[in-house]
Formats: structure tokens, sequence, C-alpha cells
């Protein structure tokens, strides 16, 4: 048993945080930073963490003095959040960490603020071994376990979601933080059409930022636009978690980050999981808002596990990735991806029958709004039909379309494969996907979705299946993306990633353009969720 002091300190709120493992108590001392006007100005923010981080502690301390029984220490570690996040508050808040360690003699943890997140929620659900969408200001991601580390599935291409929408508040003049407002004018908006751009379990908020910002500009009512942005970039995020829980057969799904505190966004993700059979947690709101809390509860755990750090090696990390971080703790174990042969199955976007020929019919999403959901679901049939057609031309090993239905999104297969390519993982097998992409890109279109669930393995072919979110493009960056989105799937999905994408990126290269390669290693080291 321990009590763990907590302090959070990456961007906007000023925190100090006590969590007792005996009681599961957590006490929260918070004063946030609220710029009159625009966004988080960095040097203000540091500003206010240097006032404020002192009284935050102070009381913190106080309150778990007040905890503490006769002769018992009154805290035995102190943790603080590393990164990621603006760097001159993080330095406040590690100094003021390390200056309480060494001054009560404490071990110190430093915690990655957003694997924080993600533990919170696993905390208070109790699930095993969830996946978490991380949807904070400046952060979106998908985080899954795997191999001893929370793996990124999925994350934005560009910004943040509460970041991007901080944008569009900024144009209409709106003070921070923008997103309740958004929310408050939502509720007597209609729906109006909005970019929706989904790469596999990535995605990208550029676009529908600067349609919306354009769409004010022509006229169309705020209220409109706010109701049109939630719909859109809420569904984008819940058809991605939907996606990742497919892909890695986890069945229960927590959110992190302040933007969770939407409420449409929580109606979405618990009608997804509903619908699917998967459980769904949210935590309470002063739990997904920025707080050390979470810092003091996986400051705890890690603790117990003996993961402390020496002041001398207690640098902060501004870019701390999740998928950085060494989970010493108990973080719940593997999820199984094998599941029995069914002629029935159900994915992330369609029911599939297995027959004589296979029939795969687009269901529908009640998340998503009507009109939306309609019109995402008839043009992914069509191009699911087109493409998979034109891939087959172009030598690669696709089922035969016999008919389309864009009216009811039905389309009828081949049936091809005894299994998925996520049962049979070989070098030889991905090295064949390399090939196949290769060849797609060469004819100017992408997969959209290449992950081991879209292909499939027998006669000793590879084929590939499910191009409903591919389209034509002659962009590098686009190229590369598919590949990223292979690559992040085998992360999530295999104990032996690094061994498969060295031979996936061998048959790609073997059939590929370098320039794709060179721009995948651009992509990865954007660091782009900060």
């Amino acid at each position: 048993m321990s009590r763990v002091l907590g302090i959070e300190g990456t961007a906007w709120c000023a925190s100090a945080a006590v969590h007792d493992t005996a009681t599961d108590e957590t006490v929260i001392e918070s004063d946030a930073y609220e710029p009159d006007s625009g966004g988080i100005h960095p040097r203000e923010a540091a500003e206010h963490m240097r006032e404020t981080i002192p009284r935050v502690v102070r009381a913190a301390r106080q309150r778990a003095e007040r905890m503490a029984g006769d002769g018992e220490p009154a805290i035995d570690a102190v943790a603080f959040s590393r990164g990621p996040g603006l760097g001159p508050c993080l330095r406040i808040v590690a100094t003021a960490a390390r200056a309480l360690s060494l001054a009560l003699d404490v071990p110190l943890v430093g915690v990655n603020h957003m694997v924080a997140h993600l533990e919170i929620g696993r905390h208070g659900s109790g699930f095993r071994s969830p996946v978490c969408l991380n949807a904070s200001g400046a952060n979106a991601h998908l985080l899954g376990y795997r191999g001893g580390r929370y793996r990124i599935l999925g994350e934005t291409m560009d910004t943040g979601v509460g970041n991007a929408i901080d944008k569009f508040t900024r144009h209409l003049g709106w003070s921070h933080p923008g997103g309740p407002k958004v929310e408050q004018r939502a509720a007597s908006g209609e729906y109006v059409p909005l970019p929706y751009v989904v790469k596999g379990m990535d995605f990208s908020f550029s676009g529908i930022m600067s349609a919306a910002k354009q769409a004010v500009d022509d006229g169309v009512p705020v209220e409109d636009v706010c109701f049109s942005l939630q719909e859109t970039m809420f569904a984008m995020l819940t058809e991605v978690s939907e996606r990742a829980l497919s892909l890695t057969g986890a069945e229960e799904l927590v959110l992190g980050g302040g933007v969770g505190q939407n409420a449409r966004l929580r109606e979405m993700l618990a009608t997804m999981c509903e619908t699917r059979g998967a459980k769904f947690h949210a935590p309470e709101p002063r739990f997904l808002r920025d707080n050390a809390g979470m810092i003091a509860v996986l400051g705890a755990r890690m603790y117990e596990a003996g993961d402390t750090i020496p002041v001398s090696a207690s640098a902060i990390d501004s870019d701390f990735r999740p998928n950085q971080v060494d989970v010493t703790w108990d973080a719940g174990g593997d999820v199984s991806v094998t599941r029995p042969q069914a002629n029935e199955i159900r994915g992330a976007e369609a029911v599939v029958t297995m027959g004589e020929r296979v029939r795969k019919e687009r269901v529908g999403k009640a998340y998503r709004h009507p009109t939306l959901d309609e019109r995402l679901r008839s043009e992914r049939t069509r191009q699911e039909a087109r493409l998979t057609s034109l891939a087959r031309r172009e030598g690669v090993p696709t089922p035969v379309v016999f008919d389309v239905d864009d009216t009811d999104c039905v389309l009828r297969f081949e049936r091809v494969g005894d299994r998925d390519l996520r049962e049979a993982l070989t070098e030889s097998n991905v090295r064949a996907v390399g090939r196949h992409l290769a060849a797609c890109h060469g004819a100017g279109f992408v997969h959209g979705d290449p992950t081991p669930r879209n292909a499939r393995v027998g006669d000793d072919r590879v084929f590939l299946i499910d191009f409903g979110l591919g389209y034509h493009t002659e962009h590098v960056e686009d190229y590369a993306m598919d590949l990223h989105v292979f690559e992040g799937s085998l992360a999530g999905t295999s104990d032996d990633a690094d061994r498969l994408t060295e031979a996936f990126e061998a048959g790609y290269e073997s059939r590929g353009d370098a320039e794709v390669i060179a721009q995948l290693r651009e992509v990865e080291g954007r660091g782009r969720y900060q």
C-alpha cells in the first residue's frame, strides 16, 4: 500500500493530487490557466505554472498529511508528468517534483501523460485490456497493449482534436477553450456536409477545420457548422475506435482526454460499443481534464512495481510518445486476435456472410448522423467494387466482384483464402502484401485500410480485400500513409512486429518507389500528436 503525490503541468492546468492505494481515494488540487483570448500561449502558461504549482503542491501535501495515520509517512513517492507537453511548463513541474522528492527523501516517478489518461480509465472501469481513445487538446490517438508496451494503433495526421476545435473557434473570435462553446451552439444546429477523412485507424482534421471556417465565412449559420463539426469529427473518432476493437479482438474501450467531456462523443462511443457487444467506460470529468489525479494513480502503480528514476535521470521529454514507455506494472496482458471460423463475420463496417460466394453488407451506424451514414456507406460500396477490380487488373490477387448494390450497400464476391492474414503472419505473407500495395500505388491508388484483417491467405497466395477506404491519388504522402497503416496494425496484433515490418518493406521495395519508403520515415518522425 502506498500514498503518492502527483504533479501535472503539461500545458494549461497546474495540478497536484494525492492517491492512497489503501483506500483508493484520490484528492486533486487544480488551477487552470485561462487565456483572455485565442489558444494557449506557452510563455503565459509557463508563468502560470511558476506562480501556481507551489500553491497546489502545498495544498496536496496538507491533504496527504490528513490522510496519513499516526506514525506513517504522509507521502511514499512523488510522481510528475514527464511529457508530452510544452517544454517550459514541463520543466517547472519536473523541478518542483525533484525538489519535493529530495526534501522528503522519497522516490521519484516519471509518468507519461498520455498513458496516464489511459490508465485512469482502466483503473476506474476495472477493464483488463481495453483499447483507449485519447481525445484531448493536443492529442488524438488510439492505444492498445501488446508485448510490454502500449502501441499506437492510430492517430491524427495533423493536429489534436481539441486544438482543431480551438482553431475553428479562434476564427470566430471565441475565447479558449472552444469545445464547450461548440457543444452549446451545436444543440440548436442542423447537419451540413463537411470533409470526412479516415485512413485505416488514422484520421485528419485539417480539411474539416478549413471547410468549417469557410462555411461560416460563406454565411452558413454558426449553429449548423458547430453541429456538423461535432457530428463529423466524433463520427471519425468512433469509426476508428470500432476498427481498433475489430482489429485487436478487444471487447473493452476506455475514453481519455478533455474532449471526452463532450456528451455527444460519449454518446457515440457508447452506442457503438453497445451495438458491438463491447464494454465502454468514460471516467468522471475531473479525471478527463488534464489533472494530477491520473499522474498520482499511475505513479502509484509504477512505484509499487519498482519503476522509479533517480533525479539525475529525470529530464523531461516534450515529445514523449506512449509507445516509448516500458510497461512495468500489470497492464492486463495481450488480447488474443484468433477467433473461431464462422459463416457470419461482423467487422468494423460490415457484416460478411461466407457461403459459396461472399455477401458483404455495409450496415448502418446508429452513432452517425443518417445523412452522413448513408453517404459514406454508398460511396465506400462503389469505391470498393471499383478498386477491387482495378487491383485485380494490375495483377494483385483480389476476389472477383459479381454484384454491386449501392442502394442497400451490398456486394457479392468470389470467396478467396481460408483464413485472415492476422492468423498467418509470416515473413512471406507480409512480403506479398508489400508487393501488392506497390502494384496499387504504381497504378495511382491506395488501399486505404491495409491491415491483417483485410487480407486473406490461401492456395499459397495472399489476397487483398476491402478497398472501401481506398481512393485515387498521385501523392507520395498518401502511399506512405498506406504503409504506415499496415505497420501500425502489425504492432497492435503481432509479437514479432519488427521482423515482419522489415519483410513487408522489403516486399514493397522490390516493386515500389524508394521515395515512398523515405516518406514513410518522415511520417514516423513527426510526432504529429503534439
